[in-house]
């Protein structure tokens, strides 16, 4: 029998090499998005591609995303975690490698489409994973720190690519050069262990005791055995146990980043159309500098203040800040200025409630089925939210489009108000039972 320190030593780590193959997943994640962002005029000539095919290529990974997350975390949830774990890296691996090839948009699409599946699955079976070897004392903090790895992997993305923009095919390198962190990634996952929770979940409680006395896990067994959910776990997801949980992941997810992407992905016009003029680049640079301080403050206060106040206040304070430019569009700069930092920097910190709260809502037995089916209607947003903005900036004008966002941040809020649980400290599936109740 393991000794003590021995078994200090075996949980410490399989959790640093959970945490950093899952934070180098996450960080793919972003580097895949923000790699074909640093090189889409040089992709555009090379492949002699026409307006809608850039669009088209540009929409791909998005349209993967919301088909990869409700799949994968089925699968996840039916087959185990540890197996679309590692096969959800290898299909980045594979990915990466076929992009430097690509001769024509068509086959850069469906690289990208599948591609866009995976990043997806990864949403679903990253994080939940994470959780559920996750200490209940710091994994909010944990989950939470993802969100920063994804804004490095964007960033790094978009200076690799800009290093090599003078190279002779450096998009191809740029775009497989995601490679180096697949190949990284796969190493780190392949020695990681099924999850305890889902073996309990699934009934096999002598394997996951056997995990639970080798790595001295804290889990509460009889709690996980007994919310085991023995229906399909797609079909459960909109059954009176769990619609509550469902319509609380992704409706606060989806309202946090329609706005965000809406008006980050057209900074420069937004700003430009409020008279900023010349200023609108530096506007847009310093709310996206906001976004990434807000992200990492996010991480630091998750479990000092508690899930609720992180995400409920902020949603009605960003919600102002949008209301008072969007009625007073000729506002001074000074003003304009302070309520859209207010609103990314508070938005970002949010948002790191969106790799927390998903996964503290399901049982173990629809988690990941559950975090993929909200990371789908966030996309969904997301994609609304994009594709919306620049013809309500024509069409309806700045002020009004900036109302919309607002009372969809009301929304969010209102939502939130009433569904969203304190599970801070909570055991997780102590977590999940909290999300049954109506908040105080």
């Amino acid at each position: 029998m393991a000794t003590k320190p021995d078994t200090d030593r075996s949980t410490s780590r399989v959790r640093l090499r959970l945490t950093l193959a899952t934070q180098v997943g996450e960080g793919i994640d972003g580097y895949i998005l923000g790699g074909l962002g640093a090189v889409v005029p040089a992709v555009t000539t090379a492949l002699n591609m026409s307006a809608w095919m850039v669009g088209l290529i540009g929409s791909s990974a998005l349209v993967g995303i919301f088909v990869g997350g409700p799949l994968f975390g089925w699968f996840a949830d039916r087959y185990g975690r540890r197996i679309v774990f590692l096969t959800d890296m290898l299909i980045f691996l594979v990915g990466s490698v076929a992009q430097f090839f690509v001769h024509d948009a068509w086959q850069l699409f469906i690289i990208r489409l599948i591609m866009g599946i995976a990043i997806g699955g990864e949403y679903a079976i990253g994080a939940p994973l994470l959780s559920e070897y996750a200490p209940k004392a710091n994994r909010g903090r944990l989950l939470a720190s993802l969100e920063v790895s994804w804004y490095v992997g964007y960033m790094v993305a978009f200076a690799v690519g800009y290093a090599l923009v003078n190279v002779p095919d450096g998009w191809r390198w740029t775009l497989a050069s995601s490679t180096v962190i697949a190949v990284i990634c796969v190493s780190l996952r392949g020695g990681i262990p099924e999850s305890a929770r889902w073996l309990l979940s699934k009934g096999r409680r002598a394997e996951a005791q056997a995990l639970i006395d080798r790595f001295g896990m804290d889990i509460d067994v009889d709690t996980e055995v007994a919310d085991a959910e023995p229906r399909n776990s797609l079909r459960a997801l909109f059954t009176k146990e769990h619609i509550r949980s469902t319509i609380f992941a992704s409706t606060f997810w989806a309202c946090l980043v329609l706005p965000y992407f809406a008006i980050s992905t057209f900074y420069p016009q937004v700003l430009a159309a409020l008279g900023l003029g010349d200023d609108a680049l530096a506007g847009s640079l310093a709310s996206n500098g906001f976004a990434v301080l807000g992200v990492a403050v996010g991480c630091l206060l998750v479990e000092r203040i508690g899930r609720r106040k992180l995400l409920i206040p902020p949603f009605w304070i960003t919600a102002v800040a949008l209301a008072v430019v969007g009625v007073w569009p000729n506002a001074p700069i000074a003003v304009v200025v302070i309520c859209f930092l207010v609103f990314s920097f508070l938005n970002a910190a949010s948002s790191a409630l969106t790799a927390v709260y998903p996964l503290e809502v399901f049982p173990t037995s629809i988690r990941t089925t559950g975090v993929g089916f909200a990371t789908a209607m966030s996309r969904v947003g997301a994609a609304i939210g994009t594709f919306l903005l620049p013809i309500a900036l024509t069409q309806v004008g700045v002020g009004f489009t900036l109302l919309i966002g607002a009372a969809v941040l009301a929304i969010g809020g209102l939502v939130s108000q009433f569904l969203a649980p304190e599970t801070t400290g909570l055991d997780l599936s102590h977590a999940v039972r909290a999300a049954h109740k109506t908040p105080v």
